[in-house]
């Protein structure tokens, strides 16, 4: 009987062995293909699977934890490992959604403490809305390579090019428009846009060149060839994105060189007095000394609001001392805000959320 009774025991010990060591195989084989990472502040599972762009869902199977749980700062964190460059999607830029469903792109994304920054071509600016999602972009998969062929002509089969002509000679790109007894709606960059039929002299479809300048920079124009080198030229050269001083132009004053407001701002970017000796320019009705002064004050503006392109265009059209009266924030005067908006949206920036409330009449330009 003893004997029996040690036969059992021996062979419930091997067993409970024998089950530790698979239970560690099994172990083993989920985190083969993992590695470990440090949790920012206050990250979530959910936010650091956005920012690797993996599945928020395997990350909080891996690590035990629940999707929306904030992680201690310094929290180890086991996500799966990069598969090799064939396989493993490049990510090429960032959609951020907002809390009221608005999205747009950007090139990158991060986070600093509580706020959620981003940069956009030279532009770096914060957000103040609440952010619903940030999802990465990915680089489609080239197609698998075939056999080679003998090389045929290339065939045109792309959608027509749809331009949008303004009174006063500017001209852009969009990727739709549906026209109405009232002006027509576009579509550029997955913005929609109305645009009022006295401002449009014509909408142009033509087929796309297959070769030639990349569509990003030749999307625009005012319509004078001089006056684009002069924007894309000043843009580079202090560091503005050629495309926001376009619209910048565009809204001051359609492009006419010669264009005064009420109150003495002169020229294609409307410089008054005192901004146009601020920054050197004697002849404010000569476009490259104009564009020159306005691109720079522009670039001036960025440094003192640190990239925010809705208080650059709040301060360009109002001042930088009433922004700054309002606690760098855009001032409640209707034009002001109307400005910001208008310029913003076509930007692709979130301008469209400028509170209208409580809007006063600005002082007039």
């Amino acid at each position: 009987m003893l004997r029996i009774a040690v036969s059992i025991i021996v062979l419930m010990v091997v067993c409970a062995l024998g089950l530790a060591r698979a239970q560690a195989c099994v172990q083993d084989n989920e985190n083969a293909d993992a590695r470990t990472i440090v949790a920012g502040e206050n990250e979530t599972i959910t936010m650091i699977a956005e920012r690797l762009g993996v599945s928020a869902a395997e990350l909080s199977k891996l690590n035990h934890v629940k999707e929306h749980v904030r992680l201690p700062k310094g929290t180890k964190v086991i996500v799966p490992t990069e598969k090799s460059n064939s396989e493993q999607p490049q990510v090429v830029g960032q959609t951020i959604t907002l809390a009221d469903g608005y999205s747009f792109q950007a090139d990158e994304v991060w986070r600093s403490g509580d706020e959620i920054w981003y940069r956009k071509g030279n532009v770096t600016s914060h957000l103040k809305d609440n952010v619903k999602s940030i999802r990465p972009i990915t680089k489609p998969k080239p197609p698998e390579s075939a056999p080679a062929t003998p090389a045929v002509a290339p065939t045109v089969a792309a959608s027509p090019v749809v331009w949008i002509s303004l009174v006063g000679g500017a001209r852009f790109r969009v990727d739709e428009v549906q026209q109405t007894n009232d002006g027509a709606w576009y579509t550029r960059d997955k913005i929609t846009i109305f645009l009022a039929k006295e401002r449009i002299a014509s909408i142009e479809r033509e087929l796309p060149a297959i070769q030639g300048v990349p569509a990003r920079i030749r999307d625009w124009t005012s319509g004078n060839r001089a006056i684009d080198d002069l924007i894309k030229s000043n843009g580079s050269r202090f560091g503005v994105d050629p495309y926001l001083v376009f619209l910048v132009i565009e809204q001051e004053s359609h492009f006419h060189v010669s264009a005064v407001s009420p109150k003495g701002a002169r020229g294609l970017m409307q410089l008054m007095p005192g901004t146009a000796r601020r920054y050197g320019v004697s002849k404010p009705f000569e476009a490259a000394q104009n564009i020159k002064g306005g691109t720079q004050y522009l670039r001036e503006l960025m440094e003192l609001f640190e990239g925010d392109v809705n208080l650059v265009l709040a301060s360009y059209n109002a001042g930088e001392g009433a922004v700054i009266k309002f606690g760098r924030s855009v001032p409640p005067y209707r034009e002001t805000r109307d400005y910001v908006r208008s310029i913003s949206k076509r930007y692709g920036l979130s301008g469209r959320q400028v509170n209208s409330d409580n809007d006063v009449p600005a002082p007039q330009r």
